[in-house]
């Protein structure tokens, strides 16, 4: 077919857009004839973006072999949304925001500048469009095969971050000791064991916990005890810094042989004859065989001229971290808030409190109120800590979809990927889906019941 014996090898070198589309030509036929070239397809993938999911995917696009090239607006990986985040991996708290329940909790949060979900009305059509596609997926259906994906994607991604920890041996404050979610009311955490016992079902343990079971797992809680009747328990969840785990791993693919060009902003993709040829950046045109989009909430502006539309809102998320004070008073179990839907998470020497979401276009500014509420909360649940007059406040746009899970896989155009739409669930979700891209680059099917696109 292409003129070649099955003795003979594949070996492109050079990204002429001829070889472009012999390599995707080959890249799209079945397993069964790429047997018949010796060794794997190689090609030049660059990939946008050097947060969690551009370093993860760049980390498994070279342990498949190909040239690799990350491309970055800021100066070193993971200074954006991946910078500050929550530090919590909670495959047990996967649960979509897309549910009945969710909407009258969030018409009343709407009246307060400090709630943890503030939808900021805008004339955007974005936001409008992207908040009548949520409400589609507020079905019972759509939410139960919403918490299946994001699920399975996350049982996945635990076991490829297991292994990512232990092939690089990179230290980021790992603390693998589970998370508690605790409810301030009985009728909260009636819906909170009920949340528990459908993860439970789908094969990832999360229990009800009394508050002397909670304390005998934290003893750190026992100062606000009085403020919640009751948790749920997750033993297979962790946490960590996910800045310092990227930033470290960006450097291990540059050790490998990956170029990592900072301070480079991608300013337009050129695609002719249904391919994808180059990234024109500020500094240089690059020619690529794959392009791998893992922008966050920049994806949906990139990708608009080429045609394609994403369903990604930014969501703007809120962390504060502080200095410990007592060691003893700091949890070692990461701790979700439910009734603020907040995470507390022990960073090395540091305590970080995080989240709210903020529907607010790309607004990435400070928002005074929010950021004491933080503070005030942490106060409350964990009183000698740490030093809360001396907070680094920070704050992050997460690109949120209307069902929560994110997009992963090719695009219409069939040299062009996507790693994008994670929300919340960057950290929790990030290894699994580098090690999936990279698969499906490669043309394999991953090992997890996902929906990806392209296959």
């Amino acid at each position: 077919m292409w003129g070649l014996t099955p003795n003979q090898k594949c070996n492109y070198s050079v990204h002429s857009p001829t070889v472009v589309s012999v390599k995707l030509k080959i890249a799209a036929i079945t397993p069964s004839l790429r047997q018949l070239f010796e060794g794997p397809l190689f090609m030049h993938a660059v990939v946008l973006g050097a947060g969690i999911m551009g370093a993860t995917s760049a980390w498994y696009l070279l342990e498949a072999g190909h040239e690799v090239t990350v491309i970055e607006r800021q100066p070193a990986a993971a200074l954006e949304t991946s910078f500050a985040n929550g530090g919590q991996r909670s495959v047990g708290h996967v649960e979509p925001w897309a549910s009945w329940a969710t909407l009258p909790q969030a018409v009343l949060w709407s009246l307060r500048e400090d709630a943890p979900l503030l939808f900021r009305l805008r004339a955007d059509p974005a936001q409008w469009r992207w908040g009548l596609q949520f409400l589609r997926e507020c079905s019972a259906a759509r939410y139960q095969h919403n918490l299946q994906q994001l699920l399975h994607l996350g049982l996945y991604s635990r076991g490829a971050m297991s292994e990512l920890q232990s092939k690089t041996g990179i230290q980021n404050h790992s603390l693998e000791r589970g998370t508690l979610n605790i409810y301030n009311t009985p009728a909260a955490w009636a819906r909170g064991c009920a949340a528990a016992e459908k993860i439970s079902a789908l094969g990832y343990p999360r229990f009800k916990t009394d508050v002397n079971a909670a304390l005998a797992l934290e003893p750190a809680m026992h100062a606000s005890s009085k403020h919640w009747v009751g948790a749920t328990y997750t033993p297979g969840d962790g946490s960590g810094d996910a800045h310092l785990f990227i930033d470290r791993l960006a450097k291990q693919c540059v050790a490998r042989g990956a170029r990592f060009l900072y301070n480079r902003s991608v300013q337009r993709l050129v695609a002719s004859g249904g391919v994808l040829r180059s990234v024109v950046t500020d500094g240089e045109s690059i020619t690529a065989d794959a392009v791998v989009v893992a922008c966050g909430s920049f994806s949906t502006a990139l990708l608009q001229p080429l045609g394609i539309r994403l369903p990604i809102y930014p969501v703007k998320g809120y962390s504060a971290t502080v200095p410990i004070r007592n060691e003893k008073a700091v949890p070692t179990v990461s701790i979700t808030d439910d009734a603020h839907k907040l995470v507390f998470t022990r960073l090395g020497d540091t305590f970080r409190v995080a989240g709210t979401a903020e529907f607010n276009g790309y607004d990435v500014s400070l928002n005074a109120r929010r950021c004491q509420a933080l503070i005030a909360r942490a106060q409350t649940l964990f009183p000698e800590a740490a030093h809360y007059d001396q907070p680094t406040f920070w704050a992050g746009l997460r690109p949120a979809t209307p069902s929560n899970c994110p997009l992963i896989g090719r695009t219409r155009i069939p040299n062009l990927y996507l790693n994008t739409g994670h929300g919340t669930l960057g950290w929790t979700l990030g290894a699994g889906s580098g090690k999936a891209l990279a698969e499906i680059v490669g043309g394999a099917t991953p090992a997890v019941d996902f929906n990806f696109l392209g296959l």
